[in-house]
């Protein structure tokens, strides 16, 4: 016990402070360095992985242990204009792609973001770097350390290994509020390696590939931003991650709009001619997080977004040309807490998410039901969630998929 306090007293006397996220509500938890006596200077440090068991109807390479992320984000500000963010991590670690000395060329730790930030006013920042910024919707700017269902809804996140990497631009933005109204703009330099391959993948006739940069020499830069009135409590916007679920702790009401486009983004053969045509993307959501009397809480979220891209272009069946449509609803069920106890201890919060994507390269439209919960055993700090997911598009012994999570927060 003197070791404890005795540690807690260095840590006081050279500035280091560590506080918890009880709701990760702002990303205001982890480890504090402060470099100055009030504070205005500072590093905060927050961690955090998610580990996954998984097991698919039929034999799947993903069935068993994972580790789904493991990440470690700093941030730091000189005074209240200046910032720089730094993130790294991996992700998908599993027993296929693991070896016996660890060098392998499909795990490893990355750079996902690294942007400086300047505030020019109260009403604008601007920055430059690798960033979550821009569109198209909040869904495509969910942070991972507090969803609402166990991982983001994939088609979401649809510039992914297209346009970005893993969900992050190189580039511009731009960030503010108006009174009610946030928003965020941004100018990225596109990814030029894809998911669809690199300047040296043959495109076949009939074919439309992600692949306008590489192989064209075209649709170098694109354009996005997301806009979104906040009819009640203001969300932080001071790092780009929007919030999954507050657990009641705000009274949050948002309708939100947002678009993306890069032109001769898409490579399509015809005739043995090479031919470019412009992706774009539009969306309009709406976001809703309340208190429900003393204890409980209601976390809602829909979506719909429009995207042309070709013809009938297609990744997987998760990013395509076409319509699709997503939402959930969570519910934090009520508890009798004493008072000064802690509110977001031992918490239960079941889950219903749909998502439907009726894409032209698509021969029927593909749909998922989603169903689980949530054990928030010391609020988002430490959680254990399962889902069960059906699929309506897989074939049948493909079709269900249950999966558990463990998470901690620091």
């Amino acid at each position: 016990m003197k070791k404890i306090l005795l540690s807690l007293s260095l840590l006081s006397t050279i500035g280091i402070s560590i506080t918890k996220a009880q709701y990760a509500s702002e990303y205001d938890g982890g480890l504090v360095v402060k470099l100055n006596d009030d504070g205005s200077k500072f590093i905060r440090f927050i961690l955090w992985g998610q580990t996954w068991f998984q097991d698919y109807e039929g034999k799947n390479v993903n069935d068993g242990f994972s580790i789904k992320r493991a990440r470690v984000l700093a941030y730091s500000q000189i005074n209240d204009r200046f910032m720089i963010l730094t993130h790294f991590g991996a992700n998908g670690i599993y027993d296929h792609n693991l070896t016996p000395t660890g060098k392998s060329n499909d795990v490893s730790m990355f750079l996902h973001e690294m942007f400086l930030q300047y505030k020019v006013t109260d009403n604008l920042a601007i920055g430059a770097g690798i960033n979550n910024y821009g569109g198209i919707s909040r869904g495509n700017g969910q942070g991972s350390i507090n969803m609402l269902m166990l991982d983001n809804n994939r088609a979401d996140w649809t510039t992914l290994g297209l346009s970005d990497q893993f969900a992050n631009h190189l580039g511009l933005f731009a960030k503010g509020r108006f009174g009610k109204l946030n928003y965020r703009v941004a100018l990225s330099d596109a990814l030029t390696n894809t998911l669809d391959g690199n300047s040296s993948t043959v495109i076949q006739n009939g074919q439309e590939k992600y692949l306008g940069k590489a192989i064209l020499g075209e649709g170098k830069y694109a354009v996005s931003g997301y806009f979104d009135y906040q009819f009640l409590d203001q969300e932080s916007n001071a790092l780009p991650y929007r919030v999954g679920t507050y657990l009641g702790a705000k009274k949050v009401f948002n309708i939100g709009a947002g678009f993306f486009n890069q032109s001769n983004a898409i490579v399509k053969r015809e005739n043995d001619n090479l031919i470019g045509e412009d992706v774009t993307h539009l969306a309009v959501d709406v976001f809703y997080d309340a208190p429900i009397g003393k204890s409980s809480s209601v976390t809602a979220y829909a979506k719909y977004q429009n995207s042309a891209m070709g013809d009938s272009y297609l990744q997987g069946n998760v990013v395509g040309s076409g319509n699709q449509f997503s939402g959930h609803v969570g519910y934090l069920l009520p508890k009798n807490i004493e008072e000064g106890k802690h509110k977001y201890r031992n918490r239960i919060q079941p889950y219903v998410g749909y998502s439907y994507r009726d894409f032209k390269g698509l021969i029927k439209p593909a749909n998922e039901l989603k169903l689980g919960g949530n054990w928030y055993i010391d609020g988002q700090n430490s959680k254990i969630s399962i889902e069960y997911q059906k699929s309506f598009d897989q074939p049948k012994n493909m079709d269900d998929m249950i999966t558990i999570q463990a998470m901690i927060l620091l």
